[in-house]
């Protein structure tokens, strides 16, 4: 005979219900597990100002209590820098020294295939006349495209204004190139570089991709392309577009001669140097006899070939960011009697992390 509910005891009631609550529990908590790219989507927002500069951070309104600073635990094995950048969902930070604002830069950036929400900006801009205009002109563009369609829209800018003193007069290319300005020149880019990694790298970067103000026009599959080779430090081809005068047509030159392999010549100099001394590279004045990359390029050449260099150029530089966690920054100084880029090779290959260039793909520099 089947008794009736009166019957029952009322622990039973109680036990019974504490099982549908936790039924319910598990079953919403188990609903909102979510994918990494709905975790990118919940996390888009920092919590705190003190939060890595990877994300945006929203100041609260007026009206809402100040939110204690919350201690965050990043476990750093889990950042990876793989092949498979996008499956893997892998975050990378583009570093931009800006002096001059081009609009084909910008326009580039927007064209890279990258998924945008795991894409960091980060950029430098000097305190004068034209560092004033193209802060101008950048903050124009990233309104646009900040509150533009979701899908162009990028994790995070940050923008830094520099207030260090500016060796040049001028930016024009004639200025810029002039061998007597190059060591006081690259001092303050490598001072300029070194402050906005150190502001702008988080603990869940994965790629450091640098990429100058003038770089115009890259693959679109740029990011993917240079991270497939897995190597810590990567730099493609950087040229110039113009018309051949001559030829009476388009043409294609060699622009960054920072991308080479050393010489026993360039080393008997530097053995004879003062040790605040500096070689240059592509000056007559100063025939090193290195291998230039810039010079290797093979139009019909395989567009994958890679070479191990000993210096890099700053152009275009994708960069494990272990490497820049290990130590590995651009010197101000004479080091090795390099100094910027070449000198954060040399620096790179003393902690043991190798350089490598891409003779065959090109990327492009803006022709003044």
């Amino acid at each position: 005979m089947v008794k009736g509910s009166r019957g029952m005891n009322p622990i039973t009631f109680v036990l019974a219900g504490i099982l549908c609550i936790g039924f319910f529990i598990f079953f919403f908590s188990s609903s909102d597990a979510s994918s990494p790219a709905t975790d990118r989507q919940k996390s888009g927002t920092a919590a705190s100002v003190l939060s890595p500069p990877s994300l945006p951070f929203r100041k609260a309104k007026s009206n809402e209590p100040q939110a204690a600073p919350p201690v965050v635990h990043y476990y750093m094995n889990n950042v990876t820098n793989s092949r498979t950048p996008v499956e893997n969902s892998e975050t990378v930070l583009i570093l931009t020294p800006l002096a001059r604002f081009y609009q084909e830069y910008w326009d580039n950036l927007l064209k890279l295939s990258y998924p945008h929400d795991l894409i960091s900006l980060g950029f430098i801009i000097p305190k004068t006349k034209e560092g004033n205009l193209a802060y101008t002109a950048l903050q124009t563009q990233v309104t646009k495209t900040q509150s533009g369609p979701k899908s162009k829209r990028f994790a995070s800018v940050t923008i830094l204004r520099q207030d260090t003193e500016n060796p040049l007069q001028s930016q024009l290319e004639s200025e810029r190139h002039k061998m007597e300005n190059q060591k006081a020149r690259r001092a303050a880019m490598a001072k300029a570089r070194n402050s906005l990694l150190f502001t702008t790298l988080g603990p869940t970067t994965s790629w450091v991709l640098w990429m100058d103000a003038d770089i115009i026009e890259t693959q679109p599959t740029l990011i993917q392309d240079l991270a497939a080779y897995d190597v810590p430090i990567i730099a493609p081809n950087c040229f110039q577009r113009y018309y051949n005068e001559e030829e009476k047509r388009n043409d294609i030159r060699e622009y960054d001669y920072n991308n080479w392999i050393d010489s026993p010549t360039a080393k008997e100099l530097a053995a004879k140097m003062g040790k605040d001394d500096i070689l240059l590279e592509g000056y007559a004045e100063m025939p090193t006899y290195r291998s230039l990359m810039a010079k290797m390029y093979d139009k019909s050449g395989d567009p994958g070939a890679k070479v191990k260099l000993d210096g890099v150029g700053g152009a275009t530089l994708l960069v494990k960011a272990e490497v820049h966690r290990d130590g590995a920054m651009f010197p101000p100084f004479a080091f090795y009697h390099l100094i910027e880029t070449e000198g954060f090779a040399k620096m790179a290959n003393r902690l043991n992390w190798e350089s490598f260039g891409l003779p065959n793909y090109l990327v492009y520099h803006y022709n003044e």
